[in-house]
């Protein structure tokens, strides 16, 4: 990269065109993440309509929650192939790709025919669906934060980062807020008839909108500029990665690990939790989880602030702590103090935004030539493994304890702590 080039980027403030890039992208970004989430939302009625009336409900419900794990298997190999084609051709084409990837399994599973209607094809084809969905979420999040971290200044890295996960939690949001509103407005018996189809449909054309927005957005400078001086990768990008930076791939996984503990565990699967653990109704979690949504959106904007101002050793020192007090204030009072549900996972909802740091450091842990695979390998690897294995091991550990949850993340929280340190020591934010 041209020094003088390095330096521009480097001390120039945000410009119009930055936030209309940053607002965009967040939006886009909203829209594919309700797609993918949307299906967890409703994994009861699709327990009982995807799968023979034969089976037990345990059963069915496992299947489900294996549908929706099927999709965080995918994101490796799709997040590897459009992290491959975006540091050869371009960030830009696979951005847009990405979305219209989710969009289209989205509306088919709105229009898809139920086990009553096809037998054993209809989980078969929900399967593909969900397959697809997680090959495009696996190039659309690393995507995201290397597109916007190549378009901002390089001392908003962070507020860039922060606020494109903030849109990627507030697609959450509007999942929780949409499966609420169907749930408040439609009788059981209608969502399970056609209401929750409505949910899948709404975010088809979410995202075919998602589609439009991103063609006006353009290339980074970052990647225009090498494409001019042919300093793109000579040889594949993931190979390069694995055996040039085995360091950077470490960090970037653990982090991953930490930042899947807590919105799986924390906004994903506490709204069940709640229901199963501790006897709230559907609507009262579903009101909780979206306080706690809220607050996490803010929370992704607070931390992407803070690693810029304070760095990201501070940072993830800071957060870490904070994380794992509220978890475990939240858990072990809701059960004594039910009233106090709302605001306790509203104040843990804001300090699980401490994942709107990690982009940072992935981003710069890797050079530009490869940083779209680097982050993309390692980020979608750690989440198959943590995605997938996070909900089978705490639900395992809620036999035996119901502070199960809390202890989990609260062990990631050290590990958080323990890398803190690590960037803190080794200076990491200097580096360029």
């Amino acid at each position: 990269m041209i020094p003088a080039a390095a330096d521009a980027r480097t001390t120039r403030p945000l410009s119009r065109k930055d936030m209309k890039t940053l607002t965009l992208s967040a939006l886009g970004g909203a829209l594919e993440f309700y797609d993918f989430i949307i299906f967890v939302f409703f994994t009861a009625v699709i327990s009982q309509l995807f799968f023979s009336p034969e089976q037990s409900s345990w059963a069915k419900e496992a299947q489900t929650y294996g549908l929706f794990a099927a999709a965080y298997l995918a994101r490796p190999l799709g997040g590897i192939v459009m992290a491959h084609f975006g540091d050869l051709v371009g960030r830009k084409r696979m951005f847009t790709f990405s979305i219209f990837l989710m969009a289209v399994p989205t509306f088919a599973m709105g229009v898809l025919p139920t086990y009553a209607d096809i037998g054993i094809w209809a989980p078969i084809l929900m399967l593909l669906l969900r397959i697809v969905q997680g090959a495009a979420i696996g190039g659309e999040v690393p995507g995201a934060w290397v597109f916007v971290s190549e378009h901002v200044p390089d001392r908003h890295i962070g507020f860039a980062c922060g606020t494109l996960t903030a849109g990627l939690t507030f697609g959450i949001l509007l999942g929780s807020i949409t499966a609420t509103v169907i749930n408040q407005v439609l009788p059981p018996a209608e969502v399970m008839e056609y209401g929750w189809r409505i949910a899948f449909i709404l975010g088809g054309v979410f995202g075919l909108f998602g589609v439009y927005l991103r063609r006006y957005l353009s290339e980074t400078p970052v990647f225009e500029e090498m494409r001019q001086h042919k300093a793109l990768a000579r040889e594949l990008p993931v190979k390069t990665v694995i055996v040039g930076h085995p360091g950077s791939v470490v960090l970037s996984m653990l982090l991953t690990w930490m930042l899947t503990a807590a919105i799986v565990v924390v906004i994903l699967m506490t709204p069940g939790i709640l229901q199963n653990q501790y006897g709230f109704t559907p609507v009262m979690a579903l009101e909780a989880n979206i306080a706690a949504v809220v607050s996490l959106t803010f929370g992704c904007l607070i931390a992407g602030w803070a690693v810029d101002r304070y760095g990201p050793g501070l940072t993830f020192m800071v957060g870490s702590v904070l994380l794992a007090v509220t978890v475990h204030s939240f858990y072990t009072t809701i059960g004594e103090q039910p009233s106090l549900l709302l605001p306790l996972y509203a104040v843990t909802g804001l300090t699980v935004g401490i994942v709107g740091a990690v982009p940072f450091v992935m981003v710069r842990a890797f050079p530009a030539a490869v940083r779209f695979s680097g982050l993309s390998f390692s980020y979608n690897i750690a989440y198959a493994i943590f995605g997938g294995l996070t909900p089978v091991a705490v639900a395992a550990l809620l036999k035996e304890s119901t502070l199960a949850p809390a202890y989990y993340v609260m062990g990631t929280c050290v590990m958080g702590f323990v890398i803190g340190i690590y960037l803190k020591v080794t200076g990491f934010a200097r580096r360029g």
